[in-house]
Order: C-alpha cells, then structure tokens, then sequence
C-alpha cells in the first residue's frame, strides 16, 4: 500500500460534561470525521486519502481540532461547514486555511496561548 498523500485525523475524544478543557466529540468531532469520509469518497480520493477519528490530541481548548499529516496542519474550531473547503483548499489545493489554522505557538499548551478561530494568529494579538 502506498503511503498517505494525506491523512487527516479528527479528534473525538469525550469527556465528562462541564470538563474545563472542553471535548472535542461533544463540539461535533465525529460528525466533522463522517463528513470529511464522505467529501473524499464523492471527490474520488481514494486509498491515498484518509480519514479517522483521533483520540485526544491535546488541543482541547482549540477544538474540534483536526490534523493532516504528513503536512503536519492543525485547524481548530473546525465545523461540519468547513470540511468541503478543507478537502478543497488544503487537501486538494495544499493551501493552509487560515481562519482555520492553529498557530504553532498556541500548540500543546493548553489553552494558555489564546487563540480563537479567525484570528491570524496569537503572536498578532499580542502586537495589537
């Protein structure tokens, strides 16, 4: 088999109700997976084009977070909306969407570097 062109990694990771991290599933996680299936399937991507639902992947306060590797592109905020123009932009076009993008200085840290969805980036908002 082929190695992956991309594979996107949605996170569906639950915990309880009110955790103060947040969770990704209760934000739409696997509804954002089963779309994202779908968009590559009606698009023909085939075997070299993945989908799956992640355990955590530590970007609680980001989330629903997604990442495609082997591009190594996080987006945070994700909803159900977004996915045609994910499969579009950025897995087809290899375009990064920024509104959707999570900063690498916001990554692994725990919801202590700010970030929103729209924001060009937490750097920037420290600068205004």
């Amino acid at each position: 088999m082929p190695a992956f062109t991309c594979h996107l990694f949605v996170c569906g990771n639950r915990r309880e109700p009110g955790h103060p991290r947040g969770c990704c599933a209760d934000g739409g996680g696997e509804a954002i997976r089963d779309a994202l299936k779908s968009e590559l399937k009606r698009r023909g991507l085939g075997a070299e084009y993945r989908a799956n639902q992640a355990g955590c992947l530590e970007q609680c306060e980001y989330g629903p977070a997604l990442v495609l590797y082997p591009q190594g592109i996080w987006y945070g905020n994700v909803k159900v909306e977004d996915v045609p123009r994910i499969v579009e932009e950025t897995v087809i076009g290899g375009r990064i969407l920024p509104d959707l993008q999570i900063p690498a200085e916001c990554l692994n840290t725990k919801g202590k570097v700010p970030w929103r969805r729209g924001d060009a980036g937490a750097a920037s908002a420290e600068n205004a």
